[in-house]
This record gives C-alpha cells, sequence and structure tokens, in this order.
C-alpha cells in the first residue's frame, strides 16, 4: 500500500503540480511576459517611446512583484484610470500598468476591457502569491515534505529489501533455473557468469528506480514552497519535454516498427514451416536424393540463412541505422569479421562438405591423421573424437577435410561388406602351411564378435629369406571394439600354436636345439620332455669328408 501510494502520488502529482504554468507556456502568443514569482501573468508586444517590450514587461513585473511584498496594501486599492492615450492601472499616486491604443490595437480588443482582464489578473496573482507565503501554508508545505520524505525513504527501504530478496533467489537458482548458455556440446557462458549478470542487472534496475524516485521526490517537494516552484517546474518541464519529445519519436518511429515485427513474424512462421518440412524428411525413407540424417544440418544451415536474410531486409529500419555513427561502427566491425573470421569461414564450409559427403556419422569408428576414435561431435567449425583411451580430441573441420578418413563403421551393418579385421603371422619354413592355416583360423573362429560367415581366411603374403608372412583375415560386425577383438585373437592365436606345437619366432631368430630348452610353454610340453643334450666331435671330424662325418656323427 505504501508503495502504491507513493509511486500514485510521485508520478501524477508532479505533472499536475504545475498545470496552468504549462498552459501558459502553450500560449503562442509573441511578447514580452509580465510575471510573478515565476508565473506568467500576460504579455506585453509593443514599445512605449524609447522603452522596449522587454524593458516594460521587466518593469511591469518589478512593480507587481514591490506590492505583493508589501502586506499593507489591500488588492482591492488597485484601480483604473482612464486618459486620453492609455488606461492605467494605478495603486494611490503610482502606475503599475500603463496600456495603450497601440496595445490595444495589437490585442483586438478594447482599451477599458483588456486593462480590467489584466487587473483581475493581478489582483489575483497578488492574492495567490501572499496566501503561498502566508505562515499557514509554509507550515502545511512542511508538513507536506515531510510525509513525502517519509514516504520516499520507506518506499526505498522497501525497494531495498525486494531487491535484495531477488538477488538471493537468482543466486539460489544458480546452476538449476539458470543453467549454463551452451550452443551443443560448446559452452558459452556458464551458470556462474549468467547469475552474476542477471545480479548486475538487478542492481542496474535498482539503481534507476532509485533515481527515477529521487527525480520525482525534488520535484514535488520543490513545489510545496514557492521560493522553489520555479525549480520545480523547471524539473517538471525537463520531464514532460523529454516525454513529449520520446512520445514524438515512437509516434514519428511506428511504421518502421510494424514492417520490423511484420518481418520477424513472417520469420518465425516460416523457420516453423521449414522446420516441420525437414522433420518430415528426417522421419522419411522414400527419398532416395536426400539422406535423413541431412534433415538436422540441413534445418540448421537453412535457419541461420533465413535469419540472417531477416536482419539485412531489418537493419535499414533500425533507429539510427542511417546515421553516420552506426554506419561507421558498422563497417568497422564487418571490416573486423571479414580479417577474422576466414579461418572460421573455411571451417564452416569444411564443415557442410563434411555433412553432405557423408564421410561419417556421430558414433562411427573412424581414423583421422593419428587419432583413432569414435565420433563424439561433428559441428559446423570442430569435429570431436573420443580415443579408446577417453581423450577427447578437436578437430577443426578444414584439417579433416584435408586428412585421410578411414571409417570402420561405415559398412558394419551391411551384411556383405563387414569390417575385416587382419594381423600377420611370421613362421619358419619348417612349419606346414597347412596346419598354420588350420591354427589361424581356429584361433579366429575361437574368438568373441567374429563372424562365421563369411569365414575366415589365411593369405600368404610374402615369401621371406627366412619365413613366410602368414596374414589371417576375419570378419566382425563391431568395430567399436576392434582393440579388444584385436586383443582377444592375439591370445587365441598363441594358444593354438602352442598346442599343437609350433613355435612362433622373430624374424631372424636362430634356435641352437642342442641344450637349449624348447620356446612352447612348459604346459604345452608333454610331461616326460627333457631338454635335448650337447653333441660333441673331435676335431679331427673337421678333416673329414663329409660322408665319414655322418657316420662318426651316428657313432657318437
Amino acid at each position: 500500500m505504501i508503495l502504491a501510494l507513493a509511486v500514485f502520488l510521485i508520478i501524477t502529482t508532479t505533472p499536475f503540480a504545475y498545470s496552468q504554468s504549462s498552459a501558459d507556456n502553450d500560449n503562442n502568443v509573441e511578447g514580452a511576459p509580465v510575471t510573478l514569482a515565476g508565473e506568467k501573468l500576460f504579455v506585453i508586444q509593443n514599445s512605449v517611446g524609447s522603452f522596449s517590450p522587454e524593458e516594460r514587461a521587466q518593469a511591469i513585473s518589478k512593480r507587481i512583484e514591490t506590492l505583493a511584498d508589501d502586506q499593507s496594501i489591500r488588492v482591492d486599492s488597485l484601480k483604473i484610470q482612464d486618459q486620453q492615450d492609455s488606461t492605467n492601472i494605478v495603486q494611490g499616486n503610482e502606475v503599475i500598468l500603463s496600456f495603450t491604443d497601440v496595445d490595444a490595437k495589437t490585442v483586438g480588443k478594447a482599451r477599458a476591457e483588456v486593462t480590467r482582464d489584466y487587473l483581475a489578473k493581478i489582483q489575483t496573482a497578488i492574492q495567490q502569491y501572499r496566501e503561498e507565503r502566508s505562515v499557514k501554508n509554509i507550515l502545511f508545505s512542511i508538513l507536506y515534505a515531510f510525509i513525502t520524505t517519509l514516504v520516499v525513504f520507506i518506499l526505498l527501504k522497501v525497494l531495498s529489501q525486494i531487491f535484495l530478496r531477488i538477488c538471493t533467489q537468482i543466486e539460489a537458482w544458480r546452476g538449476t533455473r539458470i543453467p549454463a548458455l551452451r550452443i551443443q556440446n560448446l559452452e558459452l557462458l556458464p551458470a556462474t557468469q549468467i547469475t552474476e549478470i542477471l545480479i548486475r542487472l538487478v542492481k542496474l534496475l535498482r539503481t534507476v528506480l532509485v533515481l527515477v524516485i529521487l527525480y520525482g521526490y525534488l520535484t514535488l517537494v520543490f513545489s510545496f514552497f514557492p521560493q522553489t516552484r520555479q525549480f520545480g517546474a523547471i524539473l517538471s518541464n525537463y520531464l514532460l519535454e523529454t516525454l513529449a519529445a520520446g512520445r514524438t519519436a515512437l509516434v514519428a518511429y511506428l511504421p518502421n516498427l510494424l514492417i520490423i515485427a511484420l518481418v520477424i513474424f513472417v520469420t518465425i512462421y516460416t523457420l516453423q514451416f521449414i522446420k516441420f518440412v525437414f522433420v518430415q524428411l528426417g522421419r522419411a525413407r522414400d527419398f532416395p536424393w536426400f539422406y535423413p540424417e541431412w534433415a538436422e544440418p540441413t534445418y540448421k544451415l537453412a535457419t541461420f540463412l533465413i535469419i540472417a536474410f531477416a536482419a539485412v531486409v531489418v537493419f535499414p529500419y533500425l533507429p539510427g541505422s542511417k546515421s553516420p555513427a552506426f554506419q561507421g561502427v558498422s563497417l568497422f566491425l564487418g571490416l573486423l569479421l571479414s580479417l577474422g573470421s576466414s579461418s572460421a569461414v573455411a571451417n564452416v564450409v569444411a564443415g557442410v562438405i563434411l555433412i553432405y559427403t557423408r564421410a561419417f556419422e556421430i558414433g562411427d569408428r573412424v581414423k583421422i591423421n593419428d587419432a583413432i576414435g569414435d565420433i563424439v561431435e561433428k559441428s559446423l567449425l570442430v569435429t570431436r573424437i573420443r580415443t579408446i583411451k577417453n581423450v577427447v580430441i578437436t578437430l577443426p573441420n578444414a584439417t579433416v577435410l584435408n586428412a585421410e578418413i578411414i571409417n570402420y563403421s561405415a559398412l558394419a551393418e551391411d551384411p556383405s561388406h563387414h569390417l575385416i579385421l587382419h594381423t600377420t603371422v611370421t613362421l619358419g619354413y619348417d612349419v606346414p602351411w597347412r596346419t598354420v592355416k588350420e591354427v589361424l583360423i581356429g584361433a579366429s573362429l575361437a574368438t568373441q564378435h567374429i563372424l562365421e560367415k563369411p569365414a575366415p581366411f589365411v593369405l600368404q603374403t610374402s615369401l621371406d629369406d627366412f619365413y613366410v608372412s602368414y596374414e589371417l583375415n576375419a570378419y566382425t560386425d563391431k568395430p567399436a571394439i576392434m582393440a579388444k577383438i584385436y586383443s582377444e585373437l592375439h591370445e587365441n592365436i598363441q594358444d593354438r600354436c602352442n598346442e599343437v606345437g609350433i613355435e612362433i619366432l622373430s624374424p631372424h631368430y636362430r634356435a641352437v636345439r642342442d641344450g637349449n630348452q624348447n620356446t612352447i610353454p612348459e604346459n604345452y610340453l608333454p610331461e616326460d620332455y627333457t631338454a635335448p643334450g650337447f653333441r660333441i666331435s673331435s676335431l679331427g671330424n673337421l678333416t673329414n669328408s663329409p660322408k665319414q662325418q655322418n657316420g662318426s656323427n651316428e657313432d657318437h
């Protein structure tokens, strides 16, 4: 109730405190005003002798003020005195005002009639002047000022408590009702900064309201006292003129505002229509020329273009858009944007190309340069990959477009084109290749997520000096866990080779069997296995023929 009373008192009383003065000020009659305590009574339009209208008005105003300050002079003692060339308003022997035929001709009325009107205005103004400066009115003015001060003080206290509670509530909403500002996975503003911005805006609003209340308070208090009423009138007239200028500017701007509203209206409904279209395209699979995964990025791209086009259309109708300062700032910002966004534009173009070439999708296992992992985000600017070590790598789209992209998941769902995992094993020529093939295929079929159909196969990729290279190829439909499948496959290859007695040796490994343990793990060897001993021959055998050596060796 106090808040409503104070607002009503300040807003409604202030403009009407000077309604009479404002109405008089709206009088378009030219001339020098005759005033009493800042209130205009009438105007003087003509010169008399060497006295200009301004000098006459100033002298008349001074005489009326002197007369009003003298409480001993009664108001009804002012009389009208007719002469041949003028009609005077006198008090005793002193002439207060002299009205000539030229003045009457300018006004367009008889001298006597105009003089009677001026006399009535002077008497009323003097009587009001004295009443306002009486002890009774001064005491009432002090009382009104005290009440107004008390109300404003209470109002400011209430506003302080209200805004304090608002700030406390905003602080309590941090991170809950006030989330972080994000674009997809990119965090533009954290919740902490948004909360601080809101609190500062609330404090700014409180400061503005306090200044408005104090402005109205000063204007109202000045109007209570006749000595300061002129200052109050200045404040009130300034406020009213500002509001009038704002109203005039708003009325003049209404056509542009209607055009802006129309453009915004059309833009909103156009965006809703294209959203409906692209949602349907994303659901339907009856259009071979349009893939469903294109729907969302195409909608975003179309939205950006439509909003940019709407901004271009609206720009000329913005307030101050035609001013040199506005145009200069716009040119400067455009220059900065064009110079600093070349790499960003390149990334955006690359992002669009990657979307429509369908190089990869979210969740695909890919290899880009040296980064191997799953695609977790693809936007117009960057592509993010999460590696098998849970490390997120961010690559600019321009870099991705220029790199070699290997997509392991592209054909994972196609039953005729499953991903082939391959690994190479090198074994000596002493191991039968048919046995190797059987062992490798058995190891692959024992591995989880390796498909039985299509069946695994083995290729001999090379016949080197010391070994044969066997490449095992096996199909899988789980490219996302290919690292785990490879590890299990290698384990099974080692187990199967050990079971059949195949030693996997390094390419240039030398095995000396005399006195050396077999490289196969002990749990795969027979229980009665013993390492072979050394065979020793005499030095004379070195000079014997090969046939004699063989015989000698057999003896030993």
